[in-house]
């Protein structure tokens, strides 16, 4: 299945580029000053984050709201050291960076704010349309290197990833190579999950994975089986909330303590149904 995403206005945005979006006149306070939000992080929701921002401002007229991607360990690294107020995280924090948190003197508090899958995209020429869990080892580890070796043309294997900041890259390391294992040194670290369909799109022998959403007509998604004795299944919205796709995976974000203020005010309208929608709209999966 292809979904494509609906991002108004933004079809590439850069990993770390901040987007500041203010809200329509009205102040917040008494001197007219608006009260200012600040949610870094991952690359997968820094569009979803941006989406967010635009309707949330204008439902609260007296907030400005900043978005940076980056990476989830840029919103982690972030949240720990106290400078962003909401962290966005495509991976669960570790108990090592809550530790630093605390010694910090940051009380981190997590939240699952909606569910996503990691698609596996090659290019459209390429006839491969399954592979399984031991498959798709085999090729980011460098221990297959032929598409022939997995059922497809004799040609290499180019192999696209995201970078180590990526909680993307984490959650594939995890669940697809083994934890600890390493990628292939011939794998390209690509800065954005952008950058991956793009180039995927481009290079008949490629292969990446992107979030759900960023699956669009110029890359064709391949089907995962959990082992050879299992169906193959595509991802999609259905089957996140089925459990059968076996790369899926949850969305987080995080706040220094206890949401109070304008996060608590944040975090209730993400989580509540306006927020919820959105996530639907850009192909996420609603944490309920």
């Amino acid at each position: 299945m292809t979904t494509t995403r609906t991002r108004a206005g933004v079809a590439a945005a850069a990993a770390a580029a901040c987007i500041v979006l203010s809200g329509c006149s009205g102040p917040a306070s008494k001197d007219g000053a608006k009260e200012s939000l600040t949610v870094k992080g991952s690359d997968t929701m820094v569009q979803l984050a941006q989406a967010w921002a635009e309707a949330f401002m204008k439902k609260f007229p007296g907030a400005k709201v900043s978005v940076t991607g980056g990476g989830s360990n840029t919103g982690i690294a972030a949240l720990m050291n106290k400078g962003a107020d909401v962290c966005n995280a495509s991976r669960e924090m570790k108990v090592s960076e809550r530790e630093i948190a605390r010694k910090n003197g940051v009380d981190v508090r997590e939240f699952v704010v909606g569910r996503d899958a990691l698609s596996v995209i090659v290019h459209p020429s390429n006839p491969v349309s399954e592979l399984s869990l031991a498959q798709l080892k085999d090729l980011y580890t460098g221990k297959a290197r032929n598409w022939k070796e997995v059922g497809g043309p004799d040609k290499p294997v180019v192999l696209n990833s995201r970078e180590t900041s990526s909680g993307t890259y984490v959650f594939f390391q995890e669940h697809v190579l083994g934890k600890g294992t390493p990628f292939s040194d011939q794998a390209m670290l690509q800065p954005s999950t952008s950058a991956i369909v793009q180039t995927v799109s481009q290079d008949a022998g490629a292969i990446g994975y992107v979030g759900l959403g960023y699956v669009n007509s110029s890359v064709k998604p391949i089907k995962i089986r959990k082992d050879s004795a299992s169906p193959a299944v595509e991802a999609g919205v259905a089957t996140v909330i089925s459990g059968d796709y076996p790369l899926a995976r949850p969305l987080f974000e995080y706040t220094a303590g206890e949401p109070a203020g304008l996060v608590k005010q944040w975090m209730d309208w993400v989580m509540g149904p306006e927020g919820q929608d959105i996530v639907k709209r850009l192909d996420f999966v609603p944490f309920k």
